[in-house]
């Protein structure tokens, strides 16, 4: 995109918005170079502040009329790319819209801003008995614009499920500028469900209705400390096998324990090769009997020691370890890769036991934090970035953990999106005619590729394009815009 039409474009934005919601200096561009996931980095061409709906859609409207590829950012803590903005448009911050604007207790919903952070929610209506069930990590900082985009997970989401199970309507601006609405009506498509996980190609939302859930009568969270991870994964199989599913189940090996160590002293069991976090929530009598089952097959396989929390400061600092473990492994690696793949429980201990081998023949340390109880693996891939060849071996080590989730019938993304960094896998879990779909759909919303382009899928498609295996060369391909794989 030429400088002149940026330049020209940055000017009415400072008309529209006022010069102090407009970016364009170069030092202060680099703040948005990336997301979470800081191997991807492109410094924007444009940043815009924007503070309600009408701005972003004037601004979109804008970006229209030059041609001027476009990408929302919330908070900046995805793990995907799926932030990464173009060097050739404009990046839309949404983090001066957090406002909660409305808690409407007897429908048990709340209408929030996207910029308004995870937690927050949960902080507004928890006196009135209520809170918002997915958790992040990130979840202090993470806003709920960005829980949309990426269809955001957490440890509570193996019993109360994911963002979409959990929004109940959305403002949004769509790729042409226009301002409409979306609701989880049960007649027609599901466009919300459509556009919940879509990350920012469908549009940018602007305000989000979220389904409060009542607060649990009682809550009991034990941690259980195992030799090894395999005694760990055999329980988690005998947990769901049993009937019980907990609020969450969680895991970290033993290098993960290490590093929370380093990071926050959560004091773990000392010796542990693993260490389970079971967290039981409903009602007390219910809660009770559960417990007293977990505690019991924790026992029969193998757990050397046993930590029980009732009150909230308890299960804080039994949760502390495992929600710091992402950052916590810059304690004992100069760099890492944080992966996000998928497998059925049941192959927990096979795929664990390939990453050991793959972390042994590439010399490339491994530390596994996982969702135990649905398969969600999150392995941080340990380098030194100093080191020549390091990166090159992390980035395969890092790869082929999500050839062996899709060998055993998972995913490659259980939560953190797909972005620029895991498109190119897209083609090993789905065929053609399922990419040609999906891309239809994109058209069908965004028919000039402006809003969040190159994310999602390996190659372009025009939208004017019929879906199918193309005769001759593409004219992106022969102008050398894009690759052909």
């Amino acid at each position: 995109m030429p400088t002149k039409t940026l330049d020209e474009s940055a000017r009415r934005f400072e008309e529209l918005l006022g010069p102090g919601s407009v970016i364009t200096d170069p030092v202060r561009l680099r703040t948005y170079e990336c997301d979470g996931l800081t191997h991807h980095r492109a410094t924007p061409g444009v940043v815009v502040l924007p503070e309600s709906a009408e701005q972003i859609a004037a601004v979109v409207r804008i970006c229209n009329e030059h041609g001027l590829p476009f990408v929302a950012r919330g908070a900046g803590t995805g793990l995907s790319g799926g932030a990464l903005p173009r060097s050739d448009g404009v990046l839309v911050v949404t983090s001066k819209m957090r406002r909660i604007l409305s808690v409407d207790v007897p429908n048990r919903r709340a209408t929030v801003e996207p910029g308004v952070t995870n937690l927050a929610i949960t902080e507004a209506v928890r006196d009135l008995g209520y809170y918002y069930a997915p958790d992040p990590s990130s979840q202090q900082v993470c806003t709920i614009g960005g829980n949309v985009a990426e269809n955001s997970g957490g440890a509570h989401c193996l019993k109360y499920g994911f963002t979409v199970n959990h929004v109940v309507g959305l403002e949004i601006v769509t790729p042409d500028g226009d301002i409409v609405e979306l609701t989880d009506v049960d007649s027609g498509y599901d466009l919300l469900g459509a556009f919940v996980g879509s990350e920012g190609t469908l549009g940018i939302a602007t305000k989000v209705v979220v389904r409060l859930s009542r607060l649990p009568e009682a809550v009991t969270t034990l941690l259980a400390a195992f030799e090894d991870i395999e005694r760990g994964g055999r329980v988690v199989s005998a947990i769901i096998g049993g009937g019980i599913v907990p609020a969450a189940i969680e895991m970290m090996d033993a290098l993960a324990v290490e590093a929370a160590e380093a990071a926050v002293a959560c004091a773990y069991p000392e010796g542990a090769g693993a260490v389970l976090i079971v967290e039981l929530d409903g009602p007390a009598e219910e809660v009770a009997h559960q417990f007293g089952e977990v505690t019991r097959i924790c026992r029969e396989n193998g757990a050397f020691e046993i930590r029980v929390a009732d009150d909230p400061v308890e299960r804080a600092a039994i949760w502390r370890g495992r929600k710091s473990a992402f950052a916590a492994v810059g304690r004992i690696s100069p760099a890492y890769i944080v992966q996000d793949g998928v497998v059925p429980r049941t192959a927990l201990p096979e795929v664990l036991a390939r990453i050991d081998g793959l972390s042994r023949e590439y010399g490339i340390r491994v530390a596994n934090v996982f969702h135990a109880g649905d398969g969600n693996l999150h392995p941080l891939v340990l380098f030194d970035d100093a080191e020549p060849g390091a990166g090159e071996r992390a980035e395969i080590v890092s790869g082929r953990i999500l050839d062996l989730c899709i060998e055993h019938g998972g995913s490659i993304t259980g939560e953190h999106g797909v972005g620029v960094d895991k498109s190119r896998y897209m083609p090993k879990m789905f065929s053609d005619n399922d990419l040609n779909t999906m891309q239809l759909v994109r058209c069908a919303f965004d028919p000039r590729g402006l809003s969040n382009p190159g994310k999602i899928f390996p190659t372009p498609r025009l939208c004017g394009e019929v879906p199918g295996v193309r005769k001759g060369v593409h004219p992106l391909v022969a102008s050398g815009q894009a690759e052909h794989f």
